[in-house]
């Protein structure tokens, strides 16, 4: 039976990977001696890559070695299409496109203008809470907040991340000294290839309803919405529908799809984008490798309490670690004190 990979997905920054024979790309290059000693001696690996968590955990008795093989975590800037969220994000700060894919998902709304309060808005409410980075954050002339978020994996909790989502953005709504009444509606919009909720639907629209009598809403005026690429069901406009099978990889003769291609065509042509694109590369293959040290050192603390449990001595577990993990004795005799 082979293994599998989890990849999960925190939100931070959405990228995938793409095999290259740059420097820049190439993965794990100084951590070839890591595998080997993480395949040999089955260590499960629990590190971030950029945006993702992957998780590496054991099926059939052993771990998965094929990670280091995976080709598509990180595709090459030129391969990059409308579902790459740092794509997304850049696409949709043209005013007029953002415009109207918010009125193609929420066609009953009248949006004269928007506003970008913040390009790919940061927010991190304390210096020990959890921070995310909003691929698309605007606002409209009625002061109303969009969050659209670009998502490709299906992590399993995507509407648990909505609450977070919600939950923040409402603090950064509402300035000390405000009352409640002062916050303004906000629309939280996840845009997906999978159906998050598996009813075969375009479209999940949440809002909050009394459970005793569905007329009564709680008019707290906060709507999560997550769109579903993957579907034939007719429950949406044709508007929107285009824009979604173009998500999809399907081709579409519709003008709006048209302008977001050569919108993404274009945006392959600028020069600092790519650079903030690799540099952004760069720095997840660090966050690789240090996650790879230190599924290293949980390995080794695992491996000396299972010796201990045995009855083996501090003398046979250091040499045992030296050996198999291929450290130093000063290395190992810390692993025992």
């Amino acid at each position: 039976m082979s293994a599998s990979v989890h990849v999960f997905q925190p939100k931070d920054l959405s990228m995938q990977w793409k095999k290259n024979k740059s420097s820049v790309c190439r993965p794990f290059v100084t951590g070839s001696r890591m595998w080997k000693t993480m395949e040999a001696h089955r260590i499960p690996l629990l590190f971030p890559c950029g945006a993702n968590i992957i998780k590496v955990r054991e099926t059939g008795g052993i771990y998965l070695n094929e990670l280091k093989n995976q080709t598509d975590f990180f595709p090459a800037w030129e391969e990059l299409n409308i579902c790459n969220d740092f794509l997304f994000g850049k696409i949709m700060q043209d005013a007029e496109l953002c415009k109207e894919l918010l009125q193609r998902i929420l066609p009953d709304l009248e949006i004269d203008h928007i506003e970008y309060p913040e390009l790919q808005k940061a927010i991190k409410p304390d210096a020990d809470a959890k921070s995310v980075r909003l691929d698309v954050y605007v606002r409209d002339d009625k002061n109303s907040v969009y969050d659209i978020e670009m998502q490709v994996t299906d992590t399993g909790e995507l509407p648990k991340r909505s609450r977070f989502y919600q939950s923040i953005l409402d603090l950064q709504l509402l300035d000390k000294g405000q009352t409640y009444k002062q916050l303004k509606p906000s629309y939280i919009i996840f845009i997906c290839p999978f159906d998050t909720f598996g009813a075969g639907r375009h479209i999940y629209t949440f809002q909050n309803l009394c459970r005793e009598d569905h007329r009564i809403a709680l008019g707290d005026e906060a709507t999560r919405i997550f769109l579903n690429a993957d579907s034939s069901m007719d429950d949406v406009s044709r508007e929107l529908r285009a824009f979604l099978d173009y998500v999809a990889g399907k081709k579409s003769e519709d003008d709006y799809v048209r302008r977001l291609e050569e919108a993404v065509k274009e945006a392959k042509k600028n020069r600092e984008w790519r650079h903030e694109y690799m540099t952004l590369l760069m720095r997840d293959q660090e966050n690789i490798e240090k996650g790879m040290e230190q599924g290293i050192k949980k390995g080794i603390v695992a491996m000396v309490s299972a010796l201990r449990n045995f009855g083996v001595d501090n003398g046979d577990i250091i040499k045992t670690i030296q050996e198999k993990f291929e450290i130093s004795r000063e290395e190992a005799e810390k692993y025992v004190r």
